[in-house]
This record gives structure tokens, sequence and C-alpha cells, in this order.
């Protein structure tokens, strides 16, 4: 199984993405997904594998946020 966090596509040279997680960009593929700046995607190994609707993006970014705040909750006990 596989937990994957939406990025947002910023920027676009030839077929590599810059793609956003937060603040931390990474440089991924985009040969498979027809993607654009502005995009949410799901990157595994280096390539952009699916777009995402902003609001299917947003709410997992959410729920992501609400993991991690458990988690240093949880961590701080």
């Amino acid at each position: 199984m596989c937990l994957a966090v939406p990025g947002k596509v910023v920027e676009i040279r030839d077929a590599v993405g810059v793609i956003d997680y937060d603040g931390v960009r990474i440089e991924a593929r985009l040969d498979l997904v027809d993607a654009s700046v502005g995009d949410y995607v799901i990157v595994h190994t280096g390539f952009a594998i699916e777009i995402l609707s902003e609001e299917d993006a947003e709410e997992s970014i959410a729920l992501w946020k609400e993991i991690e705040a458990y988690a240093d909750k949880d961590g701080k006990e």
C-alpha cells in the first residue's frame, strides 16, 4: 500500500515539474500526466502519476495535517 501526499505544480521546464509540498520543493517527471502549473499531482518514484482536483487535494492535505498534529501531540505526552 502506498500513502501519497498531493503536491502542487509550481513550475514546468520541458517534461520536469517543480512540485511544492507545503514549502518543500522537488522535481518530478511529468511524462505520464498532462499537468499544468497550478495542478495538484501525486508523485511516485520521481514521476507524477495522477492529477487530483483542487478540492480532493486540499481535503487530503488537511487530513495529513490532522494526522501530523495528532502524532506531534501523541509524542509529547
